[in-house]
């Protein structure tokens, strides 16, 4: 049995890793997953007020996240919290969930994506965005790619309209 050789030490200061803008989000790279041999990766997203994820499902991943600043609001399946700095919660593959800034000023979380490799599909998104695309079919193509559903559970009207949230774009 051959196993996966062990990940170098990386240093990652604050402030540093490659940042894409999405609307609304965004995403930093801290530990991408080439530098984990695909095991794990670490990003960093800040959620501007009145952002909420498009609610989606991964077929893959399971997602760890650590809130680091403010109030950020989860919704999985039938489970919603709000959560404040310090605050954990894991999204597992196969249920429906969305973030959302919870407060008045920009938030953020750490997200720890096991495997590795879906943070490519931030990258992606962000590229397909900045190209001002408005085909559906280019955001559903992209989201097959990652294994990824998106939704409209009966739950996000319901949150976007007591938080005072945007509607998700896609």
């Amino acid at each position: 049995m051959t196993l996966n050789p062990i990940p170098p030490v990386t240093v990652v200061a604050p402030g540093e890793g490659d940042y894409v803008h999405i609307p609304g989000f965004g995403a930093a790279f801290k530990i991408p997953s080439h530098k984990t041999h695909r095991a794990v990766s670490i990003v960093e997203h800040p959620f501007e007020v009145g952002t909420i994820s498009a609610p989606h499902m991964h077929s893959r991943e399971d997602e760890y996240s650590i809130v680091i600043e403010g109030d950020i609001g989860f919704r999985s399946d039938e489970s919603e919290t709000v959560l404040g700095p310090g605050g954990y919660i894991v999204k597992p593959r196969g249920q429906m969930h969305a973030m959302w800034n919870a407060g008045n000023v920009t938030r953020r979380i750490i997200e720890i994506i096991i495997p590795g490799g879906f943070e490519r599909y931030f990258r992606d998104l962000g590229e397909l965005m900045a190209a001002s695309a408005t085909d559906q079919s280019a955001f559903t193509e992209l989201a097959a790619k990652y294994g990824l559903t998106y939704g409209h559970p009966k739950w996000l009207d319901d949150i976007v309209q007591r938080y005072g949230l945007n509607p998700p774009t896609h």
